[in-house]
């Protein structure tokens, strides 16, 4: 008997055939590299990291991805974050990066996979209230419209407040009660509608904390610490308050998670009063409207877009006016819906 002497040259054609269509292969083989993972150094778009790429072997998480000026750091796998920005001028601006659990990642807009939805009595177009709210949109209670983030707080909201500077220039006991005012708001349904509560969400104020929330002075979402932070700093100029949000998924159709959401007010760029009146304010935004609109993406409401401009989640608070710091029928159907 002779001895073993290999494959042969057709045998070891076809094995450099086979390992040559393994490394072409996205997502198969460490040798090489993954393809299309040559990540260039700063910041990366979308099309630098597109949706079907491994996260993890193209060694991303961590790294800040953006489309169109909107940015999150990517998250580990098994997590989804989102970014969403109330703006000057009502245009919803958000992003939301998905990294399932074996690394793939892919992306919502403000809006992607959240389609906008009215309930029984919409009546888009109908002249809204006086004091504060908009006549080019329905009334608050008219107004039935929403959109969900398919994510929730299943437990209770544990929240920290920063130690900096806050909105307005009020301390921090009354920015504690301010934020409290506005988060409870959520928590209870309050609205003008004589719509009863029936939502089955919990918060706490926990402490003061040196930790800021993870957002840069690009309104972007940074890496997460692990709490869930209010504070006040800088933001882009287009931004008035941010709110950034992670979460895990679920067993069963069930929205996400959440696992942290940190908010954010953009005092270097705008002024912000506590007590709002015809008389004394002077281009500054409320901080009770504007917080119970960031409160509301915390517990999962997406933006209403435009026509909906009376709803408290529409992007635009709008400056000193109080009519955000109760729910319009849509803003509370919106939470009956995730809760």
């Amino acid at each position: 008997m002779t001895g073993w002497r290999g494959p042969g040259l057709l045998g070891r054609a076809v094995g450099a055939f086979a390992l040559t269509a393994l490394l072409s292969v996205p997502g198969t083989g460490d040798i090489g590299g993954a393809p299309g993972c040559g990540l260039a150094r700063g910041d990366l778009t979308v099309d630098d990291l597109p949706a079907g790429s491994s996260v993890t072997r193209c060694a991303a998480v961590g790294r800040l991805v953006t489309r169109e000026g909107v940015g999150v750091a990517v998250p580990e796998p098994g997590t989804t974050v989102s970014v969403e920005a109330l703006t000057v001028d009502g245009s919803a601006h958000g992003l939301t990066v998905r990294v399932a659990a074996d690394g793939t990642v892919s992306y919502d807009d403000d809006h992607a996979g959240h389609e906008e939805r009215t309930g029984p009595g919409d009546r888009v177009g109908a002249p809204a209230a006086a004091g504060g709210r908009r006549t080019d949109s329905p009334g608050p209670c008219a107004d039935t419209a929403f959109t969900t983030a398919d994510r929730k707080e299943y437990n209770t909201y544990d929240w920290f407040l920063g130690d900096g500077p806050q909105p307005g220039g009020v301390t921090r006991a009354e920015a504690r009660r301010a934020f409290e005012d506005a988060i409870a708001t959520i928590t209870g349904s309050r609205n003008d509608c004589g719509i009863g509560d029936t939502v089955l969400a919990k918060a706490r104020f926990v402490a003061t904390t040196h930790h800021e929330a993870d957002v840069d002075s690009e309104a972007r979402c940074t890496t997460r610490d692990g709490l869930n932070v209010w504070d006040a700093g800088d933001l882009s100029s287009s931004v008035v308050a941010t709110t950034c949000s992670w979460s895990h998924p679920v067993p069963g159709p069930r929205p996400d998670q959440l696992i942290e959401a940190d908010v954010r007010f953009n005092i270097r760029d705008y002024r912000f009063t506590n007590q709002p009146t015809s008389d004394s304010c002077d281009n500054a935004y409320d901080i009770r409207s504007v917080a119970t609109h960031e409160a509301g993406h915390v517990f999962g409401l997406g933006h209403a877009g435009p026509g909906h401009g009376n709803l408290t989640m529409y992007a635009n608070s709008y400056a000193c006016s109080t009519s955000a710091r109760t729910l319009g029928k849509g803003d509370v159907l919106g939470l009956r819906d995730l809760y």
